[in-house]
């Protein structure tokens, strides 16, 4: 009796087991090109909306601190303000302890006191600034002497940019304010000296809007 060769039969697995063994074809090739390139390319986009949030996020932790470094500048300067003249660059006259004119773009410029000297170095701890705004930039200017000379200039330091307007008023012992100090039509004999109680300081930023502080002054 003949024995008859045994059939194997193909099965699928036997199949996809053959084709492992040829190696993948390029259309499985082209497809995983293809998802690799789709999942690149959403890695790199949400990477950069993470790096654009980071960006914006410091830029606007910066511009906070800038503000308030500029508006505790502003209050700490006129709460220290001291009746102290200054002796004008050329001549014997003197300049009032603190002048302000709203229509100039020299805001004001004062006296102060506390000026901190931690190197020891011989000066006073008065200090004479000023403030002025120019094409949206504040300014702090100081001197390191105050009966300066010609030859003596300010060393300036930009505090904000982006500024719309800044405005000051000043409250004398009577309860009336003033856009100008020493008053318009004051020429007592103390106006060298005269300080104002209090003043009001508003700042306008083009992108926080408007900023209002009033400041007692001491003494």
């Amino acid at each position: 009796m003949a024995v008859r060769p045994r059939q194997h039969i193909a099965t699928p697995a036997a199949h996809s087991l053959r084709r492992r063994g040829h190696g993948f074809t390029l259309l499985e090739v082209l497809v995983a090109v293809a998802v690799f390139v789709v999942v690149g390319v959403l890695a790199l986009g949400g990477y950069n909306a993470l790096v654009k949030q980071s960006d914006i996020l410091a830029a606007n932790n910066a511009r906070t601190r800038a503000v308030q470094n500029a508006v505790h500048r502003l209050v700490q300067d006129f709460a220290s303000l001291e009746p102290r003249p200054v002796r004008e660059p050329l001549g014997e006259s003197f300049q009032p302890a603190m002048r302000a004119d709203a229509r100039s773009n020299l805001l004001a410029e004062l006296t102060r006191s506390g000026w901190s000297n931690p190197a020891g170095v011989p000066r006073s701890t008065l200090q004479r600034v000023a403030y002025r705004l120019e094409e949206g930039r504040l300014y702090r200017d100081y001197w390191h002497v105050l009966d300066r000379t010609l030859t003596a200039p300010p060393t300036s330091v930009m505090l904000i940019d982006r500024v719309e307007r800044v405005a000051l008023r000043f409250l004398d012992a009577n309860g009336r304010w003033h856009e100008q100090w020493p008053p318009l039509g004051y020429s007592g004999p103390d106006a060298p000296r005269l300080r104002p109680i209090a003043v009001e300081i508003t700042l306008e930023l083009e992108d926080w809007g408007e900023i209002r502080r009033l400041v007692e002054v001491a003494g």
